[in-house]
């Protein structure tokens, strides 16, 4: 059976097509790990070294190997974030142990914004947060490129209105 998607792709005729985040969210995520370690191993190692001795000075070792263990866990938690438009409903889906994935349908959407903090616009980054109608089902997609998140909230924003006009 022909399904119209070139075969490799692992896609099926109803399966959505995802997307995944850009780097620069796991770039900016890694920096911010990178600058915490480093002030905690240097605060951890440097004041019992000063106060109890140089061999207390090892305690800056706690800190690295945990920066260095968040490293690996950022990766994969960027890697398990991913989005896909669908005809009547947006799906995002996270997690690394404990997957979720939430629906929004375009009806259900109220509000789309697009938000980016000082440190993601210094990054080339923006984030889409959805707000429904009820209050735990509201969606947020961080980390893309504003251009995308300028794109996804007009294209949210159209399909919401149009399935809201018939409620």
């Amino acid at each position: 059976m022909k399904t119209g998607i070139p075969a490799g792709t692992g896609m099926t005729g109803d399966e959505p097509e995802w997307r995944g985040l850009p780097p620069g969210l796991l770039r900016m995520r890694r920096l911010l790990l990178t600058v915490w370690t480093a002030v905690l191993a240097l605060a951890a190692g440097l004041l019992p070294g000063l106060l109890a001795g140089p061999a207390w000075a090892a305690l800056a070792l706690l800190p690295l190997a945990l920066g260095a263990w968040g490293w690996r866990l950022l990766g994969r938690n960027w890697r398990s974030w991913r989005y896909a438009e669908r005809a009547d409903d947006l799906l995002i889906s996270r997690g690394v142990l404990w997957r979720e994935q939430t629906v929004v349908p375009y009806g259900r959407m109220q509000l789309v914004e697009v938000t980016s903090g000082p440190v993601e616009r210094w990054f080339g980054l923006a984030g889409v947060q959805l707000h429904t109608a009820a209050a735990a089902t509201d969606a947020a997609i961080p980390g893309l490129e504003p251009a995308e998140a300028e794109r996804l909230r007009d294209r949210l924003t159209e399909l919401g209105e149009a399935r809201s006009a018939g409620l």
